[in-house]
């Protein structure tokens, strides 16, 4: 069944799990991630981006028809739309989430775009993410300045000027590959939870480690955003296997294999199984 984002992660804040939403760039993994969550009976977000999925409109669709199809709750979010032109894109193709990425810009133009959209995803009944303070990149992870957390008076604030459905913030995790062990600031999502009444998300999922990303979604994330872990995952599970003569053919239903499983590691693993 497809449905918001804002339907999914409402029940998540309220009874202190996280949801995982899965990177996905390709019709098996988009089958796999399904089939996970049809396995647990549990509700799950598909993220799709502009960078692995160009086509939007038609991946989108794709995806769409699918998430219609199952028998648990499936959104469709569109992740790190940096462009208005992505979003409606997203719109169009039946996206019932849109992430805007407006981190990177000073405080008031960041509310005044995702603001805009905001206005225009509510007509439509889509739920809105956006991020405030900037998740950083891994390989940088222990340079300065990789990322700039977000700040508590600051986001209150900004929830309340955009009236975004959910807030993705900067505290602690890097996108992509770590080149450091990261470190999460349970202080400042203590906080955060405290002062915003609306579901919170955390970016850069992979490589945090399960005790942390547990912990994280029993203090206050509800969202968990995960790509890099999924991939590799998929790729252990093929390269242990022997795919000479005929079993080449298998080549697609391994990695499907191996990224279905890890998603339901990460179900178990937030406390959302059967959700």
């Amino acid at each position: 069944m497809l449905v918001t984002m804002n339907e999914l992660l409402k029940r998540a804040k309220q009874e202190g799990y996280a949801v995982p939403a899965c990177n996905i760039d390709n019709e098996h993994n988009l089958r796999a991630a399904i089939e996970a969550a049809e396995e647990t009976d549990t509700g799950i977000i598909l993220n799709t981006t502009p960078v692995a999925n160009p086509d939007l409109v038609t991946f989108g669709q794709l995806a769409v028809e699918l998430a219609r199809r199952s028998r648990v709750n499936i959104a469709l979010n569109l992740d790190h739309g940096k462009s208005f032109a992505d979003c409606l894109l997203g719109i169009r193709a039946g996206y019932t989430s849109i992430m805007i990425d407006r981190s990177l810009l000073p405080f008031e133009e960041n509310v005044k775009q995702v603001k805009e959209m905001v206005r225009i995803c509510h007509a439509l009944g889509i739920s809105v993410e956006a991020e405030l303070g900037h998740v950083g990149v891994g390989e940088q992870y222990h340079t300065d300045g990789h990322q700039a957390f977000t700040r508590v008076e600051e986001a209150v604030e900004y929830v309340k000027q955009t009236g975004v459905d959910a807030l993705a913030v900067a505290i602690g995790t890097a996108h992509g590959v770590y080149k450091g062990t990261p470190k999460i600031h349970f202080d400042l999502l203590h906080e955060l939870k405290e002062a915003l009444d609306i579901p919170l998300v955390l970016h850069g999922g992979s490589g945090t480690g399960d005790e942390n990303l547990a912990r994280c979604a029993r203090e206050g994330i509800n969202k968990v955003n995960l790509s890099n872990d999924l991939k590799r995952s998929a790729i252990e599970n093929l390269i242990k296997e022997d795919l000479s003569g005929n079993a080449v053919y298998q080549l697609y239903p391994l990695l499907a294999e191996g990224f279905k499983n890890k998603i339901k590691h990460y179900i178990r693993l937030l406390g959302c199984e059967g959700k």
